[in-house]
């Protein structure tokens, strides 16, 4: 019986990832467009980094999903955005006092600021990141390295079955 309906684990696990990274993006646009919360620099990058990841596996699936290069820069893509998740979870959980200054939003910075600012901004975050929503028992970022967790293990399912 094949995997996920597809030949072998590498075409299924390349798969899965497209279509998570896919629900998860989803998830963000209707977060921002339907119930109003504007993302912060840290959940702009963090939705970057699950781009990056699904487009790696639709190279793949394009491509060969058999060669080991596309699962492992997977797994490199789905590192990076989770310590992004990481970072704003340490963001969210300083005293008040502690956390950086407000910045203005996103929209302004990518209209006003240099590039380097913005990717800065994007990077360290703001006290904007610092903001903490609950969604289903989670915070935004918790679930976003949930995601990036996820990614990770399908990722190195598919680099395995490759490599064998």
């Amino acid at each position: 019986m094949s995997w996920l309906l597809f030949e072998d684990r590498t075409e299924g696990a390349a798969a899965l990832i497209v279509a998570g990274t896919g629900f998860l993006l989803a998830g963000a646009l209707v977060m921002e467009h339907i119930f109003e919360m504007d993302p912060c620099p840290l959940c702009l990058m963090q939705r970057v980094w699950f781009a990056i990841a699904g487009l790696l596996a639709l190279a793949a699936l394009i491509h060969s999903p058999r060669w080991g290069i596309y699962p492992l820069l997977t797994l490199l893509a789905a590192l990076i955005g989770g310590g992004f998740s990481i970072r704003q979870l340490w963001l969210q959980s300083l005293p008040e006092d502690q956390v950086p200054a407000c910045g203005p939003d996103m929209t302004y910075m990518l209209e006003n600021f240099p590039m380097a600012d913005v990717l800065a901004a994007m990077t360290r975050g703001t006290g904007d990141c610092a903001a903490v929503a609950w969604q289903f028992g989670l915070t935004i970022p918790g679930w976003a390295l949930v995601g990036f967790i996820a990614i990770f293990v399908i990722a190195a399912v598919q680099l395995r079955s490759a490599l064998h």
